[in-house]
């Protein structure tokens, strides 16, 4: 009797839960399985920001209840972290030592916040927002009317920054190159938006003036909690100090595993890696670009929503090419402030 294809996912974000309702429809006898770091179920992070607002009830956030994984027989492993893939024996490694069979596998793990390394030794004492618990420490450290010192200024970062500034926050961005990532922005048009984040009340400070940051340390007693040195000594102090540098893929538990990494897993237009078992989609993959002749990373909620369907649909024997519908160009709204394609969802 022929076994079920067993489909593996390591990853529960939108691109790894559309790949697995997709599955579904399309191999309704397979064994689906989807592996996450996560201790929540899959939630949205665009609406994070709404924690400071009083939404604080994490089922709140929940893009699905527990009975939708229950009704199309997908097994959720939380809490676990895949730590080695044997692309030979199609074996997957947790940190647990468990190791779980596929006939194919989805990498769809996402980024994390990438950190300079020059500021890695200062990480303890910086928060992140990647998560819900995350984000629901800043919200009960930040005093009220608080001040939040950003470093770096990317797209996720300024989203919650003008969320922060709405509830009565002061939020200072501390630019350079990756402002505004990952959208390209150069020259005049670079300064007609950070003059657009004036208008929004976001406080700017050019981090390459004051030649980048020498320290980041505790505040004394009375004082903010935090205080940014920089190396032509001006001081900022602030309530909590939050990263936002872009993302860097999540693919170290790849190495040695068949499929050929960049600084993401490459693959070609139909989501494919090196190896004919193994797919990538969403942050963590570079796509072959015919028509540049490169491996793009591309971005934004619909375009990993559509890499998780594109790559099912390839694992159940189809043959479709992923096609970017993003907008991926920065712009002023009505109100000349910043609008990024990147913050829309749906």
């Amino acid at each position: 009797m022929v076994q079920p294809k067993h489909h593996v996912i390591i990853g529960s974000g939108i691109t790894g839960t559309q790949a697995a309702i997709t599955l579904r429809e399309r191999d309704p006898k397979s064994r689906i399985t989807i592996i996450t770091m996560s201790t929540l179920l899959f939630y949205n992070r665009y609406d994070l920001p709404d924690v400071f607002r009083g939404r604080t009830d994490w089922q709140s956030f929940l893009v699905y209840p527990p009975s939708f994984y229950e009704e199309l027989n997908i097994k959720l492993r939380r809490g676990s972290r895949v730590v080695n893939v044997d692309s030979t024996r199609k074996e997957i490694t947790l940190g647990h030592k468990e190791t779980i069979r596929y006939d194919t596998l989805l990498v769809s793990s996402g980024g994390r916040g990438y950190l300079p390394e020059e500021l890695v030794d200062f990480r303890s004492l910086m928060h992140n927002f990647a998560t819900f618990e995350a984000a629901m420490n800043v919200k009960k450290i930040l005093p009220e009317n608080g001040k939040v010192i950003m470093l770096g200024g990317d797209m996720l970062g300024l989203d919650l920054a003008r969320n922060l500034i709405q509830c009565g926050y002061t939020v200072t961005v501390i630019t350079g190159e990756h402002t505004f990532w990952p959208h390209t922005v150069e020259g005049n048009e670079r300064k007609t938006f950070m003059k657009a984040l004036e208008s929004m009340k976001v406080e700017t400070f050019d981090g390459d003036k004051a030649e980048g940051i020498a320290s980041i340390e505790e505040g004394k007693k009375g004082k903010p909690a935090r205080k940014i040195i920089f190396k032509d000594d001006t001081v900022l102090e602030g309530d909590v100090v939050m990263p936002f540098f872009g993302l860097a893929p999540a693919v170290e538990f790849m190495i040695g595993s068949d499929a050929d990494i960049e600084r993401g897993l490459l693959v070609n237009p139909e989501l494919r890696t090196t190896n004919e078992h193994i797919f990538a989609a969403g942050d963590v993959c570079q796509i072959w670009d015919k028509k540049d002749k490169s491996y793009k990373f591309f971005y934004g909620w619909k375009n990993v929503r559509a890499m998780g369907e594109v790559a099912a649909k390839n694992m159940t024997g189809d043959n479709t090419a992923f096609v970017t519908t993003q907008d991926e160009k920065l712009r002023l709204d009505k109100k000349g402030q910043i609008n990024s394609p990147f913050w829309e969802y749906d």
